[in-house]
Parts: C-alpha cells; sequence; structure tokens
C-alpha cells in the first residue's frame, strides 16, 4: 500500500494502482471517454486530467500510477476548466441531433457534457459530410459522431485479434474505417459487435430491425412466432433501472406476449436440441474416428472466423446449426406442420444478445423447410427500445412463462449464454451415454466455467479420457488454434464463442458506460443468473427435457438420423479473405 493525497484527504491505496483506480477507491468518480480497463488504457481524450502536486501539467489519471506521498486534486477549477473546455472542442464537430440518437440516455459524451455545463455552439467547428456505412448485414458507422477514443479499434484488434478497422489518415482529417476505406462488408469483419459495445456515443449501431418486426406483428396472415436467447434474460433488466444481474426472465415473457407475438417459445428449448445433436456427434466421432477435436459451432461470429482465418479447421466444426437456427427450422418444419401451416406464413422471430445472428440467418444452407429459418433478428438491445416505444411499462409486468411445446428447457440450455455453457451442457449428456444412460452420471462440471480467456479440462466418464478446452473472445481463440497447430496441445473437444465471457457479453446486450465496465466484471455477473437458474431447474440435462424427447418420437426419430442431418445440421466453407 502507498500513502496518498487526494483532494486534501489522506487515503491508504494499492501500489501500482492508477489515480483514477486510487481515486474510485476513495469513492470519488473521475470521468473517462477514451479509457478501457486493459483494452484501451492510452490517455487520449484528457477527459480524465487531474493535478498533482510538483507536475507541470495536468496529468492523465487513467495511465498516471500513484507513488508514496502523491498529492492529487480531482476537482480544482483548473481540472474543470480544462474538462470542460475538451468536452467543448469534442462537441465543436460532432453531430448533434441528441433527440433522435438511439444512444440518447446512453451516451457517455451526452452524459459528460450535461454534468460539465458544456455550452455546444462554443466552438465553430468544420463539419464534413461524412458518408454513413451500412453495408455489412449486422452494423452501420456513423463517423460524424465518432470521437477518435479509439475503444472500437482496441476493441476489434486488441480484444478480438482481428483489427479491420483503425485510424486512418492524420491530424484534423482522421477518421476510424478500413483499410483503404474499404465498405465494411468488404472486410474479414465477423460480425461481433464487440466494437458497438465498446463505442460511447452514437456513432456504431446495430441495423434496427424493429420496423420490420412490428409490419409482421400487424399482418393477420401471419403466425409470428418469438425465441428469446439464453442471454437476453440476464441483461434486458438493465435497460429499465434492474442492477447488473437480475434475472427478468418472466417479465421478458410477458413483455413479448405484450408486443403481439402469436407464441413466445424460448432459444432453451433449441439449445437442448443442439445438445441432443452436438453430444451423439461427438460421441459418433469418438467411437467411429471421425475428426477431432470436434470444434463448438454455436457461435456465429466463431464459425465465420474459422472460415476467414483458420479454413483448415473447418473439418473440425460441429455440423450442427446455431440453436438461433434449430430452433427456425423447427418451426418451419415440425411446428408448422403441428399446426397446419404454410411455412411461407410463419414468422420465425429470435432476440439475441449478438449481432452476427443478424449475419447468420442469410447463410447458405439455413432453410430447412425451403424459406429461411430465421426471418428477423433483433438484439436485446432492440427488444428493450421497442418496449420503450410501445409503451409496455416492463417493471409492472407480471412474471409469466413461455409458450409449449418449444418453451420448455432443462438447466443445460439456459447455461448456453456464459462461455464454457455449451461444454458443460453437452457433457452432462455424453457422460449420461458413456455411462450407460445412467441418472447418477455427473451435472456439474465447474472446471469449465468461469471467465478466464482459455480453461482447459480432462474427465474420466465412462472408461474414456476426454480432454476438453474453452476459448472465449477471438484473441483467445487464436491462441489456442495455434496450439493445437503446433502441436503443443491436444484435445477431443472445443467449445469457442466469439465475445469474451460468451454470450452474455454479447455485442447486441445493453451498453454499460464505461465508468460501469471498469470496476465490474458485468460478464460474471450476468452468468450468475443463468447458473441460478439451472440450479433451480428440475431437469438439467438436454436429454431429459420431454419435449425433446416427443420432437424426436414424433419427427425427428433419433439424434443425428438422417432427417435430423437435414433439418438441423449445415455447412461451411473457406473465404479465403487475404490469404
Amino acid at each position: 500500500m502507498v500513502n496518498i493525497k487526494i483532494n486534501g484527504r489522506d487515503y491508504s491505496v494499492p501500489e501500482g494502482s492508477t489515480i483514477l483506480e486510487a481515486a474510485r477507491y476513495a469513492g470519488i468518480k473521475i470521468p473517462t471517454l477514451c479509457y478501457l480497463k486493459e483494452i484501451n488504457e492510452i490517455g487520449a481524450c484528457r477527459i480524465c486530467v487531474v493535478e498533482v502536486k510538483g507536475a507541470r501539467t495536468l496529468v492523465a489519471s487513467c495511465v498516471y500510477p500513484v507513488n508514496e506521498g502523491m498529492e492529487i486534486v480531482t476537482n480544482s477549477p483548473k481540472v474543470i476548466a480544462s474538462r470542460k473546455s475538451t468536452l467543448e472542442l469534442i462537441v465543436s464537430n460532432h453531430k448533434k441531433e441528441c433527440l433522435s440518437c438511439k444512444r440518447s440516455g446512453n451516451c457517455e459524451l451526452q452524459t459528460l457534457c450535461k454534468e460539465y455545463g458544456i455550452d455546444e455552439n462554443k466552438f465553430a467547428g468544420e463539419n464534413p459530410a461524412v458518408a454513413i456505412d451500412d453495408s455489412a448485414a449486422h452494423m452501420y458507422r456513423d463517423n460524424s459522431k465518432c470521437i477518435l477514443c479509439r475503444r472500437c479499434v482496441a476493441a476489434c484488434g486488441a480484444v478480438q485479434g482481428i483489427g479491420v478497422i483503425g485510424a486512418n489518415e492524420r491530424g484534423f482529417a482522421t477518421q476510424i474505417a478500413s483499410a483503404f476505406d474499404m465498405n465494411l462488408a468488404d472486410t474479414a469483419c465477423v460480425s461481433c459487435g464487440q466494437c458497438i459495445v465498446a463505442c460511447p456515443t452514437g456513432a456504431l449501431g446495430e441495423k434496427d430491425d424493429t420496423d420490420k418486426l412490428l409490419e409482421a406483428l400487424s399482418d393477420p396472415t401471419k403466425t409470428v412466432v418469438v425465441q428469446p436467447a439464453p442471454a437476453v434474460r440476464a441483461s434486458l433488466g438493465e435497460a429499465f433501472g434492474y442492477p447488473i444481474g437480475t434475472n427478468v426472465e418472466g417479465k421478458m415473457y410477458a413483455a413479448l406476449r405484450r408486443l403481439g407475438f402469436d407464441k413466445v417459445f424460448d432459444t432453451n428449448f433449441s439449445a437442448d436440441l443442439t445438445i441432443m445433436e452436438e453430444a451423439h456427434e461427438f460421441l459418433d466421432r469418438m467411437q467411429n474416428g471421425g475428426t477431432l477435436p470436434m470444434i463448438t459451432s454455436c457461435s456465429p461470429g466463431w464459425v465465420r472466423y474459422c472460415e476467414n482465418y483458420f479454413p483448415e479447421f473447418i473439418p473440425n466444426l460441429s455440423t450442427c446449426k446455431s440453436p438461433q437456427q434449430m430452433f427456425g427450422a423447427i418451426v418451419k418444419t415440425y411446428y408448422a406442420q403441428k399446426l397446419g401451416l404454410n411455412p411461407d406464413d410463419v414468422v420465425s422471430v429470435s432476440v439475441m444478445p449478438c449481432t452476427a445472428k443478424k449475419f447468420e440467418k442469410d447463410r447458405d444452407d439455413q432453410a430447412a423447410a425451403g424459406v429461411p429459418d430465421v426471418d428477423i433478428s433483433i438484439t436485446t438491445r432492440e427488444l428493450a427500445r421497442l418496449i420503450e416505444k410501445e409503451g409496455i411499462m416492463f417493471r409492472e409486468l407480471p412474471d409469466e412463462q413461455p409458450d409449449s411445446p418449444l418453451g420448455t428447457y432443462t438447466g443445460a440450455g439456459v447455461i448456453f449464454g456464459a462461455t464454457g455453457g455449451v461444454m458443460e451442457a453437452a457433457l452432462r449428456t455424453a457422460a449420461w451415454k458413456l455411462t450407460g444412460e445412467n441418472n447418477d452420471a455427473p451435472v456439474d462440471f465447474k472446471e469449465v466455467r468461469g471467465v478466464e480467456g482459455i480453461k482447459e479440462a480432462q474427465y474420466n466418464v465412462g472408461g474414456k479420457t476426454v480432454r476438453v478446452a474453452v476459448a472465449s473472445g477471438l484473441a483467445n481463440a487464436k491462441t489456442l488454434l495455434k496450439r493445437i497447430k503446433s502441436g503443443e496441445a491436444s484435445y477431443d473437444f472445443i467449445e469457442i464463442m466469439a465475445c469474451p465471457g460468451g454470450c452474455v457479453n454479447g455485442g447486441g446486450q445493453i451498453i454499460q458506460p464505461a465508468s460501469v465496465r471498469n470496476f465490474t466484471d458485468i460478464r460474471a455477473e450476468r452468468a450468475k443468473v443463468l447458473y441460478g437458474i439451472d440450479e433451480k431447474c428440475a431437469l438439467r440435462r438436454s436429454h431429459e427435457n420431454p419435449d425433446i424427447q416427443a420432437l424426436y418420437k414424433e419427427f425427428l426419430g433419433e439424434p443425428n438420423s438422417h432427417k435430423a442431418h437435414e433439418i438441423l445440421h449445415t455447412s461451411y466453407k473457406a473465404q479465403n479473405l487475404y490469404r
């Protein structure tokens, strides 16, 4: 510990802390814009400046370490004036359309400008016309709202190891863009959306499909069904004032009904279905000399990354569709047949924590009934905005249950939303199968839980040794795949999720400001919701789901049957971008 003074008071803080961290420890908030802990620590925006006794100039608190006897002032007139002038300069060439911006009310720049009472017209900056890049399937980029904080660049490069965006030009002409100003759709972007949740303003955002959804809901000739993903219930409440880590599952179902959906089901059901196919596929590969390690295929960002950057691992990918796509395929086949509906008249909607799902639904080989498995995919954020727009008082809603038969789920289905969850769910069913369908087979595989970027474990199940690995965040995936290629590591089964921490931290989740992200592990808090639901479930293994059992008995036959492959499995191809 070191002894310092902050605003005239004595504090003892951990050695090695930055001034920003020390102030937080003392209960003092220092504003930031460019800083994201362990992601973007560059001290560039100058919003976090403070006075340090003996220093000639104001210093950036986010990167300036404390030392014994340091005296710091965080709120002097000089500091306040500096921050205010910096904000006024930033907004001098910022597109000021706050009333219509989707980030209004959740914009870090807007919040700071309000706190410091800035004059937005003090400096008349040049405002050149900027073209909006909306070429990608999942998002847009509007550089007229960009403040050059570089948080998106760090998320893409440092966190995901992709780096398809960066700073082009220099000086006043600087802009964040792809190399040679290419359209984002023409790059090797994997649609993960981590740049969006890193952005402090409205410069980046998902493509909004809520108008398309409202049009479908108002069409009396359409049967509109919805599936919310596991992680949505762990984040949606944050948009309505609930603390991070609040389970709002019951209110989520109620809100979806009030929006007008004909049936409110749950992606957890098709997560159970995915496990039935994936676990049996893994056992078949193990027992019959198939390609190992088998790697999960639930994350479309990861699948696209594999096709773009590591196509040699395509044979290792599970051929299973993701839970989103499996659900859509079952809705357009099994469910449509049960109700006597034409698949063309069924609108399959998903609510996802993931922007890559907007890309995935339009992939090849995702149309089991001859029409797209999924018609519309919206993010958690889009659902929150739609609930507000439609005047639904979310906090006043009763807790409701999903419809049957495609809303029943087990604990294995819900943990899909956390890194390691797919692996654990698959191991639960694989262990049951390998031990002779013994209900005393293990259920908890806690070694694969947690937010660490790479996790490894080894299990002895039914006399077989199964070596597994879990990676989340594509930079970690790259590290793991390189270790396998070099022969340094060997596994039988691997789970990879594109987003750090898994779907709970997806690019479509409710955006938390840096002031929260820097000091709270939102991944862990949201994951607790899913594991809490799992622990309370009477049924915790996918093969125990009675509606899954009925689906196989009435329609699919056996897991990995020919019919199951036609409907629930897919294919991949190398993209050969920049190779």
